[in-house]
């Protein structure tokens, strides 16, 4: 198995964490996921969105997407986004509820590990 080095965290991402969560909002960290994958994974009322935290603090170049974020980003198929900063999360976040109120989906689809 090839090594693989530690994901690298930007300085912002408890912060953002935080906030999402303070929002009501579930968290998954998943920076550790490799291979483009995003840092986090969060949801509300059965929506979930794929979310990558880049800090916006550093420079622009600092903050570009990884060739395997690009790729990543382009083939997946359900709802991913960049945050950067306090601002972009909140805004999510509202965006996240609006969607969850307006589908208001049961995901159950009868499996048996839910019985």
């Amino acid at each position: 198995m090839a090594n693989r080095r530690a994901a690298k965290v930007d300085e912002n991402q408890s912060a953002l964490v935080e906030l999402m969560r303070a929002m009501g909002v579930s968290v998954a960290i998943t920076n550790a996921a490799h291979d483009g994958f995003t840092d986090l994974v969060i949801g509300f009322g059965g929506v979930t969105v794929l979310v990558e935290v880049k800090d916006g603090s550093k420079p622009p170049a600092r903050r570009k997407l990884t060739p395997q974020q690009v790729t990543f980003h382009g083939s997946f198929k359900g709802a991913i986004t960049v945050i950067e900063n306090e601002q972009q999360a909140v805004e999510l976040v509202n965006r996240l509820k609006k969607v969850a109120a307006l589908t208001r989906t049961d995901w159950n689809v009868g499996a048996t590990a839910y019985a």
